[in-house]
């Protein structure tokens, strides 16, 4: 979409060197053609390119990634460490939050997509980090986060299905998560999943 911006939330723990055999390779290797998809359609209507956060036990931050940038930070990074999925979800949200402040957001807002392949280390100081973002908002399209599963794990399924239903129930202002398991890719690739939720 025009005039949104678009961040993308990368797993970059151990089990990201998993090969899938659904895709003949590892989930890390297939998150890079992925990212390379996305940069790409974002770069249709927004030439500064996407913000990109890669994550394990700490976290990176990249701005500005154009597709031409995608192949070199995944040639500096490798999966390692553990799913601190919270530290790096209150970054991305407390940047929009300053952006907005300083009047620097886009008119449609921003969508954050993270991509993970199991349950974070702290599921709900994940649910706390989405819930303060809510509160801090004043409409609801401003900000949207998108879960996308990798990998076949149940934890991480079960984990998406209850950001998905719960947060409302326990505080939330606005419901501003969807997400995608396993399940409900059916026969989509992780790239069309993601570039479908830039479209929308």
């Amino acid at each position: 979409m025009k005039d949104r911006d678009y961040t993308l939330i990368l797993d970059k723990s151990g089990s990201m060197s998993t090969i899938d055999s659904s895709v003949n390779r590892s989930r890390w290797e297939y998150c890079q053609e992925s990212t390379l998809a996305l940069a790409r359609k974002c770069e249709q209507f927004d030439p500064d390119g996407i913000t990109v956060y890669l994550f394990s036990s700490r976290f990176k931050r990249y701005d500005d990634v154009t597709s031409s940038k995608v192949e070199q930070i995944f040639m500096e990074n490798d999966p390692v460490g553990t799913t601190n999925l919270a530290a790096v979800l209150n970054d991305a949200t407390n940047n929009f939050f300053q952006r907005k402040a300083a009047g620097k957001t886009k008119p449609q807002g921003e969508t954050i997509l993270v991509v993970t392949d199991g349950a974070p280390d702290d599921p709900r100081a994940v649910m706390e980090s989405i819930i303060n973002a809510t509160r801090q908002m004043e409409r609801d399209e401003e900000l949207a986060i998108t879960f996308v599963q990798i990998g076949s794990d149940p934890g991480a399924s079960k984990f998406l299905k209850a950001l998905d239903d719960q947060l409302e129930g326990v505080g939330a202002k606005f419901d501003i998560c969807d997400t995608v398991t396993i399940d409900d890719m059916a026969d989509m690739s992780l790239a069309e999943v993601l570039t479908n939720a830039v479209s929308d």
